[in-house]
């Protein structure tokens, strides 16, 4: 029991430096993804051609700096959260297995492990995303007059509570469950099949397993796990957007809802605004999460497996 205490620990640190580690790697995608999803699929405003277009505009009137906006409740939510999820991820497989290392990825144990993770950290996510997003859609060609913007996340999360009410906060919190609870199932299950059929295809190949051997795995089963979870959750992650920076307090949240109304304006590829940058993000951050997760785990003592 004490083993598995101290194994568990280093789960959680290790899962927090892979969530700082994502940060740095993919908000400037973040960032554009959220403008994108905000700006074209309403109604008035700038809407953009696609996503470098959308990048150039802000590089030109805030520079990398506009990039980065929104970025410190990110890096306190991500590092939390990505803590959160590998560590109830890795604890609850082993739950589940019984302790029984098995031969092969069992979809009946990843699934609900990482359903179980995804839906936990949603309710640290959502309110952290919550105030990324107001801060991200108030910057470059944003709808909303200067005097009335946020001055910083603080300032952002404050204002939310006095003007809208405690809950306000939690805007968008049965859509980050659903977004997280499904895009994690999807993006585990992708990752460690991808890991375990590439593990045994090298072995086969050679005797020379190396670190560096390792870390390719580690880039390609992350990356395709990222661009899974994404490919699976993108109308979902639409609908919260769209909720979260929704000016009335009383406007619909309702994913389903939203999603509806978009598709009969925009068609499918309305529900998928913003899939460009976020399939350009999804694969480097992604492989970036996993390699540093594994990496520290090893630093640490700990196997995946």
């Amino acid at each position: 029991m004490e083993e598995s205490w101290g194994s568990g620990y280093k789960e959680y640190v290790a899962g927090l430096i892979a969530g700082v580690a994502t940060v740095i790697v993919g908000h400037p995608f973040d960032t554009v993804k959220v403008k994108l999803q905000k700006h074209n699929t309403e109604v008035h405003g700038i809407r953009y051609k696609n996503g470098l277009h959308c990048t150039a505009r802000i590089l030109r009137t805030e520079g990398v700096r506009g990039l980065y906006r929104g970025a410190t409740p990110s890096f306190l939510g991500m590092a939390f959260e990505s803590s959160l999820l590998f560590g109830i991820y890795s604890q609850t497989k082993q739950l589940l297995q019984g302790g029984v290392q098995s031969g092969g990825p069992q979809p009946n144990v990843i699934i609900p492990s990482a359903a179980f993770g995804g839906s936990i950290i949603s309710f640290v996510l959502c309110p952290s995303e919550l105030v990324k997003c107001r801060m991200q859609v108030q910057g470059t060609d944003s709808l909303v007059p200067k005097s009335v913007r946020y001055t910083s996340p603080l300032d952002c999360a404050l204002r939310t509570v006095k003007q809208e009410g405690v809950m306000a906060i939690f805007r968008g919190g049965s859509t980050t469950f659903l977004r997280e609870a499904i895009g994690n199932a999807v993006f585990f299950s992708v990752y460690e099949h991808v890991r375990y059929y590439m593990h045994l295809k090298l072995k086969a190949a050679s005797s020379d397993h190396s670190n560096l051997i390792d870390m390719g795995i580690g880039i390609v089963s992350g990356g395709l796990g990222g661009v899974a979870f994404w490919s699976a959750v993108l109308p979902l992650d639409v609908a919260k957007t769209i909720i979260q920076t929704a000016p009335d307090k009383n406007a619909s949240t309702n994913p389903f809802q939203i999603l509806n109304s978009i598709y009969r304006r925009a068609g499918l590829k309305g529900c998928y605004t913003g899939l460009g940058p976020t399939i350009m993000r999804a694969f480097p951050a992604n492989a970036t999460a996993i390699v540093t997760w594994e990496l520290a785990g090893k630093l640490l003592g700990i196997k995946h497996g």
